[in-house]
């Protein structure tokens, strides 16, 4: 078993706190992406559980065990990084079989983990070439391989696909995860791409200022964003925003009036995503600024309110900057959230 439980972890460099009280848990074969902008605390945590710095507060455990005083090797981890870290003097075979020389493995052992690793990430036939003459998508291979040839319990991956060009990311992306759906490795993937993260994780833990502000799956996180941030963070283009002001037992959006949640406050926020407005006679309106073709959609970014707002369209309507255009929001798909906190209000 290689869950991992991390509890109330902070992590300090002098007056800078990098990470403020994170918990996290992770299951047992789980794929679970961490996902943020530079800077949010990703990689830290990331470090922090490899053993390649220490927690200044709480615990961390994997499999059960208390590892803070434990070094990296002894943690049964395996780390594949943003610059591949694969070896240019030395043969692909050799690089899959570094760590396992480490270990002191039988060749026999050691040829039969390599080959088998290198024919899940279809580089068995670069086994004799030298790293260095590989294109950057062969040396991830390898460099995952390498990883997983080790069978670790827990697999870190630190934005492995960022050095990519977008074409190779695709294939990259479907091929991790094939693989790892195979190898069943708990997988813990660092992320600023949305798109890597949705398409790869079984659950996104988004971060923001050193926090995990949502933990859930991509489609929770994408449908009901805890938090204003969230929503903002993820999707693209992300949700747009209005305030919203009490008016006759409801919200007013825009001069529209709006069936909403009980709350308190004199003012709230309205949450829509692009894709959920659709053109009508009396709803939302404002001026068209600029009409994107997307193929079989387009992106119109219009002014709502003094606020840019964005719809994704059918490609066939005949809209046009400076129109007018007015849309209605799906109810079902209108969120709300306290502008003060961020917080979703339900």
């Amino acid at each position: 078993m290689a869950e991992i439980d991390i509890r109330n972890v902070v992590k300090r460099f002098g007056s800078y706190t990098a990470l403020e009280r994170v918990d996290l848990d992770v299951a047992d074969r789980e794929f679970l992406v961490l996902l943020g902008a530079s800077g949010c605390g990703k990689t830290t945590l990331l470090r922090l559980i490899a053993g390649l710095d220490t927690p200044s507060e709480g615990e961390i455990k994997i499999g059960g065990k208390r590892v803070n005083e434990l070094p990296p090797r002894a943690r049964g981890i395996a780390m594949v990084f943003q610059n591949y870290a694969v070896f240019p003097h030395l043969t692909v075979f050799e690089n899959i079989a570094f760590g396992l020389r480490m270990k002191k493995l039988p060749e026999a052992e050691i040829d039969e983990k390599v080959k088998r690793s290198a024919s899940l990430m279809h580089i068995e036939q670069l086994l004799s070439r030298y790293s260095g003459q590989l294109s950057g998508g062969q040396r991830q291979r390898v460099a995952v391989a390498r990883a997983l040839a080790m069978e670790p319990g827990v697999l870190l991956m630190d934005e492995p696909l960022s050095n990519l060009d977008a074409l190779l990311r695709l294939e990259m992306r479907a091929e991790l995860k094939g693989v790892l759906q195979e190898s069943r490795t708990t997988t813990i993937y660092v992320t600023h791409d949305q798109v890597e993260a949705m398409s790869l994780g079984d659950r996104i833990a988004v971060m923001h200022e050193g926090r995990i502000v949502q933990a859930a799956t991509p489609m929770d996180v994408y449908r009901d964003p805890a938090t204003n941030f969230v929503g903002g963070f993820i999707g693209s283009p992300p949700m747009n925003f209005l305030p919203a002001a009490r008016h006759n037992g409801g919200w007013q959006v825009a001069g529209v009036d709006l069936a909403g949640p009980a709350s308190d406050n004199a003012e709230i926020q309205f949450g829509i995503r692009p894709e959920d407005l659709m053109p009508t006679e009396s709803g939302l309106s404002g001026t068209v600024r600029v009409v994107e073709p997307l193929g079989a959609h387009k992106l119109v970014t219009m002014t709502v309110a003094d606020t840019l707002f964005r719809a994704v369209l059918d490609s066939d309507l005949p809209v046009r900057p400076g129109e007018t255009l007015t849309l209605a929001p799906r109810p079902e798909r209108i969120r709300w959230f306290d502008p003060k906190s961020g917080a979703a209000i339900n």
